[in-house]
């Protein structure tokens, strides 16, 4: 399908930023058929919140949902991209400006962060939420919101961004790549590994036209 938008970012080694702290991505060779093995096959290490992923509600709160007990609904369906261009933080009044069509339940931040990526080197100054953004967005009944770095709220800031958003089972999609989208109406299809009772994992994103996958 041509129509297909990946907002997915490369997982690589010396590619992918990575959280400060994590461990280092790597792609092990465990058999290769260079050296005469009978196949290629690959070990993978790396946090579960590197490149595009989703955090679970559990990623914040006790006793919250984990990533596979995330409803699929909540992650195909109709989205709307919104430009944040030239802001240092998204605040509620960038939020109200931005003039989001009432009934909006998924929405996907385009911000400066997309020159970011540019370097593997981890970027302290990417654009994030401010608490009353995270407002905002659970006051309106907003499901999922995603952002395009590794973090939802600003690196130098408290957790209660994650927290606001978590503790309403919004679900967050970091990570993703915007730089090509225009802002506007699409279908979002962002399904993560099905990986058991953790508070994250990674994920495939991509946007059809609108309406391409139905309501």
């Amino acid at each position: 399908m041509s129509e297909m938008i990946d907002i997915s970012t490369p997982v690589a080694p010396g590619v992918t930023p990575r959280w400060p702290g994590s461990p280092e991505l790597q792609f092990v060779p465990t058999l290769r058929l260079a050296d005469g093995d009978p196949a290629d096959d690959t070990t993978l290490r790396m946090n579960i919140h590197t490149g595009t992923h989703i955090d679970a509600p559990s990623h914040f709160v006790p006793g919250a949902p984990t990533v596979e007990q995330i409803p699929l609904g909540r992650l195909v369906g109709p989205c709307r991209v919104v430009s944040f261009e030239g802001l240092t933080t998204i605040t509620a009044a960038a939020l109200e400006a931005a003039a989001i069509p009432e009934g909006t339940t998924r929405l996907l931040c385009k911000t400066d962060n997309e020159a970011r990526w540019a370097s593997p080197e981890f970027d302290e100054g990417f654009v994030g939420f401010s608490v009353d953004a995270a407002e905002w967005v659970v006051a309106r009944g907003i499901g999922l919101v995603g952002v395009d770095y590794l973090s939802v709220q600003p690196y130098h800031e408290s957790d209660d961004v994650h927290r606001v958003l978590l503790g309403a089972r919004t679900v967050v999609v970091e990570g993703l790549r915007l730089g090509a989208v225009q802002p506007g109406a699409y279908t979002l299809v962002c399904l993560p590994l099905k990986l058991q009772g953790v508070e994250g994992a990674p994920a495939r994103a991509i946007l059809l036209p609108d309406g391409a996958l139905g309501a």
